[in-house]
């Protein structure tokens, strides 16, 4: 072989050596969250939500996984980035191999609100939303391998969203929720979204998350949780009787914690690893 056929081999070998450490470089670099803008035809108006995929999503070897779906709300006065900043998202993922989606939900309550059509996060979360999720993410397509849980307001609407739309979620959960809003018409913006309490009685009632135990199908996995100095400890004290009156199968924890991050945080492990659970089931 000649000295120039050597040099030529070898430089070869160095470029195809630079470009694969390159490539792993890359891969390392990934990064698992991005902020992505959602279209609801519903409200003519854009939506930002958060998407963490898990590490593993962008392994070259397993291009054709596809992952289930959590989908973790936020609370009154906070926004799509709460959860990205306050939890590690991030190890969440990729411990579970689950795609996490914080959407905005505005002070929306996560319901259609009857007074003002600019805000229908009802129907944004539970049709507009996980369809563009499945069309653009390698997801599972069942209610089995989706879930939806939140804090607070995210709580209330995890709840309202999942327990209505059996057909989309298997699972659902929440964390110090808000889940009677009739115990509190002076609060959260609330009277913007169902008008005034006072003249709007039956309006609230029908929006309130405790009052849909009567119309829960069979079949979902519920989780509920609050701690033991919460401001809303005996609205979900009050939900838990009325589902165990109504033999409604679902898991409960008080635990000690007030309406605080530090809660919603470590809350968010049992959910994680409850929604794993049901999602191996659903295999």
């Amino acid at each position: 072989m000649s000295k120039l056929s050597t040099r030529l081999i070898m430089l070869l070998m160095a470029f195809m050596a630079m470009n694969s450490t390159v490539w792993a470089q890359d891969f390392e670099a990934q990064p698992q969250a991005d902020t992505i803008t959602v279209k609801s035809a519903k409200m003519n108006r854009a939506i930002k939500c958060t998407v963490v995929v898990p590490e593993q999503y962008f392994d070259a070897d397993l291009q054709e996984d596809q992952y289930p779906v959590l989908y973790l709300l936020h609370g009154a006065d906070g926004s799509y980035r709460d959860w990205p900043k306050k939890a590690n998202l991030d190890d969440l993922a990729s411990n579970y191999s689950v795609i996490i989606v914080c959407p905005d939900g505005q002070d929306s309550w996560y319901f259609d609100s009857p007074v003002d059509p600019s805000f229908q996060f009802e129907t944004f979360i539970s049709k507009e939303l996980v369809e563009y999720i499945d069309t653009h993410f390698r997801t599972l397509r069942s209610p089995g391998y989706r879930a939806i849980t939140g804090l607070s307001m995210g709580g209330h609407g995890a709840l309202w969203v999942g327990l209505r739309h059996p057909e989309v979620f298997g699972s659902c959960g929440s964390m110090s929720g808000g889940v009677d809003i009739t115990k509190f018409p002076n609060r959260w913006k609330l009277d913007k979204r169902l008008g005034k309490y006072e003249d709007n009685k039956q309006v609230w009632a029908d929006h309130a998350v405790i009052n849909l135990v009567d119309k829960i199908k069979p079949g979902q996995n519920i989780i509920i949780d609050d701690g033991c100095d919460d401001f809303f400890y005996d609205v979900n004290m009050n939900l838990h009787k009325a589902l165990l009156d109504r033999k409604v199968k679902h898991d409960f924890t008080i635990r000690p914690g007030n309406h605080s991050w530090s809660y919603w945080v470590n809350s968010l492990d049992y959910h994680m690893l409850f929604f794993a659970k049901a999602f191996d089931q659903a295999q």
